[in-house]
Protein backbone atom coordinates (compact mmCIF):
# COMPACT_ATOMS: atom_id res chain seq x y z
CA UNK A 1 0.00 0.00 0.00
CA UNK A 2 1.31 3.51 -0.97
CA UNK A 3 2.52 5.94 1.56
CA UNK A 4 -0.83 8.53 0.36
CA UNK A 5 -3.20 5.37 1.16
CA UNK A 6 -1.71 4.47 4.50
CA UNK A 7 -1.92 7.97 5.14
CA UNK A 8 -5.58 8.54 4.31
CA UNK A 9 -6.63 5.29 5.95
CA UNK A 10 -4.50 6.68 9.09
CA UNK A 11 -6.31 9.79 9.38
CA UNK A 12 -9.83 8.72 8.97
CA UNK A 13 -8.66 5.89 12.07
CA UNK A 14 -6.95 8.75 14.10
CA UNK A 15 -10.40 11.09 13.39
CA UNK A 16 -13.03 8.69 14.64
CA UNK A 17 -10.70 7.87 17.34
CA UNK A 18 -10.57 11.71 18.04
CA UNK A 19 -13.91 11.98 17.99
CA UNK A 20 -15.43 8.43 19.88
CA UNK A 21 -12.64 8.47 22.79
CA UNK A 22 -13.93 12.08 24.69
CA UNK A 23 -17.60 10.50 24.01
CA UNK A 24 -16.95 7.62 25.03
CA UNK A 25 -15.27 8.67 28.05
CA UNK A 26 -18.10 11.61 28.78
CA UNK A 27 -20.92 9.03 28.24
CA UNK A 28 -19.21 6.30 30.94
CA UNK A 29 -18.31 9.04 33.35
CA UNK A 30 -21.65 10.01 33.68
CA UNK A 31 -22.92 6.14 34.11
CA UNK A 32 -22.44 4.76 37.70
CA UNK A 33 -23.36 0.65 37.75
CA UNK A 34 -23.90 0.56 41.37
CA UNK A 35 -26.44 2.95 41.03
CA UNK A 36 -27.55 1.13 38.17
CA UNK A 37 -28.46 -1.61 40.53
CA UNK A 38 -25.20 -3.71 39.48
CA UNK A 39 -23.40 -5.35 42.52
CA UNK A 40 -19.46 -3.97 42.10
CA UNK A 41 -17.60 -2.62 44.76
CA UNK A 42 -16.35 0.63 44.32
CA UNK A 43 -13.09 1.02 42.76
CA UNK A 44 -11.49 3.30 45.41
CA UNK A 45 -8.17 2.20 45.28
CA UNK A 46 -7.10 3.22 41.49
CA UNK A 47 -6.74 7.14 41.66
CA UNK A 48 -3.69 6.88 43.38
CA UNK A 49 -2.39 4.27 40.68
CA UNK A 50 -3.82 6.13 37.59
CA UNK A 51 -2.37 9.44 38.76
CA UNK A 52 1.15 7.45 39.15
CA UNK A 53 0.59 6.45 35.83
CA UNK A 54 0.37 9.79 34.61
CA UNK A 55 3.57 10.64 36.28
CA UNK A 56 5.12 7.83 34.52
CA UNK A 57 4.27 8.62 31.62
CA UNK A 58 5.25 12.41 32.26
CA UNK A 59 9.03 10.78 33.06
CA UNK A 60 8.34 8.61 30.08
CA UNK A 61 7.47 11.27 27.90
CA UNK A 62 10.71 13.68 29.04
CA UNK A 63 13.11 10.62 28.58
CA UNK A 64 11.70 9.96 24.50
CA UNK A 65 12.75 13.77 23.87
CA UNK A 66 16.26 13.18 25.68
CA UNK A 67 16.96 10.21 23.93
CA UNK A 68 16.11 11.59 20.27
CA UNK A 69 18.34 14.13 21.08
CA UNK A 70 21.17 12.30 21.63
CA UNK A 71 20.33 10.73 18.21
CA UNK A 72 18.81 7.38 19.81
CA UNK A 73 15.74 6.36 17.25
CA UNK A 74 15.06 2.94 18.34
CA UNK A 75 14.49 4.06 22.24
CA UNK A 76 12.55 7.10 21.35
CA UNK A 77 9.91 5.01 19.73
CA UNK A 78 9.55 2.27 22.12
CA UNK A 79 9.56 4.82 25.02
CA UNK A 80 7.01 6.71 22.99
CA UNK A 81 5.16 3.36 22.95
CA UNK A 82 5.05 3.40 26.21
CA UNK A 83 3.84 6.47 26.84
CA UNK A 84 0.87 5.62 24.90
CA UNK A 85 0.35 2.33 26.72
CA UNK A 86 0.38 4.51 29.76
CA UNK A 87 -2.06 6.78 28.77
CA UNK A 88 -4.57 4.25 27.42
CA UNK A 89 -3.85 2.37 30.90
CA UNK A 90 -4.91 5.79 33.20
CA UNK A 91 -8.02 6.04 30.54
CA UNK A 92 -9.43 2.36 31.17
CA UNK A 93 -8.70 3.06 34.74
CA UNK A 94 -10.17 6.42 35.34
CA UNK A 95 -13.41 4.94 33.68
CA UNK A 96 -13.77 2.12 35.73
CA UNK A 97 -12.94 4.19 39.04
CA UNK A 98 -15.81 6.72 38.06
CA UNK A 99 -18.22 3.70 36.70
CA UNK A 100 -17.89 2.23 40.33
CA UNK A 101 -17.50 4.74 42.28
CA UNK A 102 -19.20 8.66 43.48
CA UNK A 103 -17.66 11.15 42.18
CA UNK A 104 -15.41 13.64 44.63
CA UNK A 105 -15.61 16.83 45.23
CA UNK A 106 -13.05 19.49 46.09
CA UNK A 107 -13.01 20.86 49.34
CA UNK A 108 -10.70 23.69 48.99
CA UNK A 109 -11.89 27.42 49.87
CA UNK A 110 -10.71 30.39 48.34
CA UNK A 111 -7.99 31.03 45.84
CA UNK A 112 -7.05 27.42 45.90
CA UNK A 113 -10.58 26.23 44.68
CA UNK A 114 -9.81 28.70 42.12
CA UNK A 115 -6.35 27.14 41.12
CA UNK A 116 -7.91 23.79 41.44
CA UNK A 117 -10.77 24.38 38.97
CA UNK A 118 -8.41 26.04 36.69
CA UNK A 119 -5.80 23.50 36.48
CA UNK A 120 -8.68 20.83 36.40
CA UNK A 121 -10.87 22.33 33.11
CA UNK A 122 -7.20 23.39 31.66
CA UNK A 123 -6.30 19.18 31.87
CA UNK A 124 -9.57 17.94 30.62
CA UNK A 125 -10.03 20.67 27.75
CA UNK A 126 -6.07 19.57 26.39
CA UNK A 127 -6.55 15.63 27.40
CA UNK A 128 -9.09 15.66 24.47
CA UNK A 129 -7.34 17.93 22.08
CA UNK A 130 -3.94 16.42 22.59
CA UNK A 131 -5.82 12.97 21.20
CA UNK A 132 -5.42 13.84 17.46
CA UNK A 133 -2.00 15.56 17.56
CA UNK A 134 -0.97 12.45 19.49
CA UNK A 135 -1.94 10.05 16.66
CA UNK A 136 -0.96 11.72 14.15
CA UNK A 137 2.46 12.58 15.59
CA UNK A 138 2.72 8.77 16.13
CA UNK A 139 1.32 8.17 12.36
CA UNK A 140 4.13 10.41 10.88
CA UNK A 141 6.53 8.11 12.47
CA UNK A 142 5.29 4.89 11.54
CA UNK A 143 5.16 6.34 7.88
CA UNK A 144 8.71 7.66 7.93
CA UNK A 145 7.85 10.95 7.57
CA UNK A 146 9.86 12.56 9.90
CA UNK A 147 10.30 16.22 9.19
CA UNK A 148 6.53 16.39 9.24
CA UNK A 149 6.28 14.15 12.64
CA UNK A 150 9.76 16.29 14.26
CA UNK A 151 7.13 19.33 13.30
CA UNK A 152 3.79 18.33 14.79
CA UNK A 153 5.77 16.44 17.95
CA UNK A 154 6.77 20.07 18.94
CA UNK A 155 3.42 21.02 19.36
CA UNK A 156 2.44 17.55 20.37
CA UNK A 157 4.94 17.15 23.61
CA UNK A 158 4.58 20.25 25.60
CA UNK A 159 0.72 19.62 25.75
CA UNK A 160 0.45 15.77 26.23
CA UNK A 161 3.51 16.54 29.02
CA UNK A 162 1.18 19.27 30.97
CA UNK A 163 -1.72 16.63 30.52
CA UNK A 164 0.46 14.40 32.42
CA UNK A 165 1.97 16.26 35.31
CA UNK A 166 -1.54 18.11 35.79
CA UNK A 167 -3.25 14.92 35.97
CA UNK A 168 -1.22 14.48 38.94
CA UNK A 169 -1.43 17.50 40.07
CA UNK A 170 -5.15 17.62 39.92
CA UNK A 171 -5.07 13.96 42.68
CA UNK A 172 -2.77 15.57 44.77
CA UNK A 173 -5.10 18.03 45.09
CA UNK A 174 -8.05 16.22 45.30
CA UNK A 175 -6.75 13.18 47.40
CA UNK A 176 -7.56 14.69 50.97
CA UNK A 177 -11.38 14.98 50.08
CA UNK A 178 -11.26 11.25 49.17
CA UNK A 179 -14.15 9.22 50.88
Amino acid sequence: MSNTLQEKKYKKLITILSIVIPIAVAALFGINLRELGFDVKPLTFLPPIYATINGITAVVLIAAVVAIKKGNKKLHEQLNTVAIACSLAFLLMYIAYHMTSDSTKFGGEGTIKYVYYFILITHIILSVIVIPFVLLTYMRAKLGQFPEHKKIAKKTFPIWLYVAITGVVVYVMISPYYA
